[in-house]
């Protein structure tokens, strides 16, 4: 099963959640950022109707493949507020 890793950092004067090197839109507090990246994992977990997907690579080959709409990744928050130590 794929797993996907929303992490929450500061961004931009703010604070953001990203996906690898995707970043959320930036939130004013922490937060909401922490709340908006457990929403969105929350969704990635839900399944939908089974389809045919089309795709571009990067050499410009197209692809078609099947999505079983039941088929979801893992999805999980890590807050790097909450992993630093409090003294």
């Amino acid at each position: 099963m794929t797993k996907v890793v929303y992490q929450v950092v500061q961004h931009d004067g703010g604070w953001a959640y990203r996906q690898g090197d995707v970043y959320s839109e930036t939130f004013a507090t922490h937060s909401d950022a922490l709340q908006a990246a457990k929403i969105v994992a929350a969704e990635q977990q839900v399944g939908g109707d089974s389809e045919e997907i089309s795709w571009q690579d990067a050499k410009g080959i197209w692809h078609v493949e099947h999505s079983d709409g039941g088929d979801r990744p893992e999805a999980e928050v890590e807050d790097s507020v909450e992993a630093r130590p409090t003294h």
